[in-house]
């Protein structure tokens, strides 16, 4: 199985009250690096069966804007096993329920997914230490019940990557 991670991507400061957090919004950074993330792994040809997300409204958002950028028809699926107080004993259980899947995307919050990642692409008794920054995406291969991280990118570098991609394809002048 294939076992995208994505955190959700910016939605400013967290307010102090839990439920008016759990409804706090994308801020229009947040929105910029969904498209961004998106957009580039849809260039990857990334596709997925399932997308799962946290009910959280920052997750759901991320989940449905790359979601759309992928081109992912299927319903978006939402578990609490990724919520912020989920365990890895919950992130484990949904795993166990998707295992039918060749290719599922979770998006979640830190700094839980964070630890999910860091319990799945390390052998069993360790925990590699691993960050995803908000709207950051890493691909594990899973065999079993542990995985191999393929690569991980954050808005930034897809961003980076996009500026100097739109530059080069700028006809060059020349100069006098």
């Amino acid at each position: 199985m294939i076992l995208y991670f994505l955190r959700h991507a910016s939605a400013g400061e967290h307010m102090m009250s839990p439920k008016k957090d759990e409804k706090r919004a994308l801020d229009k950074e947040g929105i910029e690096q969904c498209g961004y993330v998106g957009r580039a792994l849809a260039a990857l040809q990334v596709t997925v069966d399932t997308i799962i997300s946290s009910p959280l409204k920052r997750s759901t958002q991320t989940a449905s804007l790359v979601g759309n950028e992928l081109g992912y028809e299927g319903k978006l699926q939402i578990d609490n096993a990724l919520r912020p107080e989920a365990s890895l004993a919950d992130f484990r259980k949904l795993l166990a329920k998707n295992s039918r899947h060749e290719a599922i995307m979770v998006v979640g919050h830190n700094p839980n997914l964070s630890q999910f990642l860091g319990a799945v692409i390390c052998d069993s008794g360790c925990e590699a230490s691993t960050e995803l920054k908000k709207g950051a995406v890493a691909k594990v291969e899973m065999r079993r019940s542990s995985g191999t991280l393929q690569w991980c990118v954050t808005p930034k570098i897809v961003r980076a990557l996009y500026d100097v991609a739109v530059e080069s394809s700028r006809p060059k002048t020349s100069r006098k």
